[in-house]
């Protein structure tokens, strides 16, 4: 389904802003020159409605005063307030489980090309980029998808599983059935990539309408929400980044979502599998003679202690195994520092 065309917008300083994002967008991607041109309508909109004199008052002003170069500091950067970083929240798991059902159900173009940004952690723009052969061997039985230079200027492997990688060759298929000639990428566009943007994001809102979503829901959400669910399953901070394709662990930390039960594992597997464990005892332990005998005696006595509280539930005698260990840790300590006879 296509959007309609806006008319043009009539106002008098439309030409001097269409210029200016012209020159803007020359380093720029469409996709960001579109927003760029969107956010300058919205804002001469807002002029023409609430506040018509200010282009007569203020904007010819300045047009015809350009050359004082005071003017040139009326406004400066930090006169304009930073809005606030808000990015798309990952996806409840209610609705992350019936999209992926309704994305199931259809198996069509759209559905596997969501399905394959949900389990990849692809932005929009890298699906519609993708080419027809970003499945990668990487061993025996191990694939990657090859993503190509996004949004930050990075490409990168991301490991797949065999899921993803039926859901790859279903594209393939549809891609081989699609009237437009070959141009080496997995999703035919229709006139250009923006197109094919927009005809994923209609199918969204197309199947979000069908199953009486009401919460607006975006395709970024797909990637904040496999970035989460990567993180709970154990992967490391620093290869969340590297799936992302992120350069900063800032943004990385803006996509995860850490709630109190994900913090609460992580404390409890703390505890139960410390990193700096006890030593060992030498084995075969055979007590000996003076103080080296004296200290191995009390790492063997630590040791089993040790061993002993992890096996007890959270609770009183836990505890008191914990102060006990400490008490012996303290004793260790103190029995090191004794001059050797």
């Amino acid at each position: 389904m296509n959007r309609a065309r806006r008319p043009p917008l009539q106002h008098p300083l439309a030409p001097v802003f269409d210029r200016a994002v012209d020159s803007l967008g020359a380093g720029l991607s469409p996709e960001t020159t579109r927003h760029h041109r969107g956010t300058a309508r919205n804002f001469l909109s807002y002029l023409g409605a609430d506040h018509p004199e200010v282009q007569r008052c203020i904007f010819n002003e300045l047009t015809w005063t350009e050359q004082l170069s005071e003017l040139a500091h009326l406004i400066r950067r930090e006169d304009i307030p930073r809005l606030p970083r808000r990015l798309p929240r990952p996806l409840t798991a209610e609705q992350d489980e019936l999209l992926q059902q309704e994305f199931l159900r259809r198996n069509d173009l759209g559905g596997n090309a969501f399905l394959l940004i949900r389990h990849t952690g692809m932005r929009i723009g890298e699906c519609a980029d993708l080419s027809f052969d970003c499945l990668r061997s990487t061993g025996p039985n191990q694939w990657a998808v090859h993503v190509p230079l996004g949004k930050l200027k990075t490409e990168r492997m991301v490991p797949v599983d065999s899921f993803v990688g039926k859901l790859v060759r279903r594209l393939q298929f549809f891609r081989s059935l699609d009237p437009l000639p070959a141009d080496g990428r997995l999703l035919a566009r229709p006139r250009s990539k923006e197109a094919l943007v927009r005809q994923l994001r209609d199918y969204l809102h197309q199947v979000c309408h069908a199953l009486g979503l009401s919460t607006r829901i975006v395709p970024h959400q797909c990637r904040h929400t496999y970035a989460t669910e990567m993180l709970r399953a154990g992967v490391g901070f620093p290869a969340v980044m590297k799936l992302l394709g992120h350069t900063s662990p800032e943004m990385t930390m803006l996509y995860l979502d850490v709630a109190l039960t994900d913090l609460q594992r992580e404390f409890e597997a703390a505890r139960s599998r410390p990193r700096h464990l006890v030593p060992q005892p030498k084995t075969p332990f055979t007590p000996q003679a003076g103080l080296d005998g004296l200290i191995d005696s009390l790492l063997g006595a630590q040791h089993v202690l040790e061993m002993f509280r992890r096996t007890l539930p959270n609770g009183t005698s836990r505890r008191r195994l914990d102060r006990l260990s400490n008490r012996l840790t303290k004793i260790l300590s103190e029995a090191r520092r004794l001059p050797t006879p």
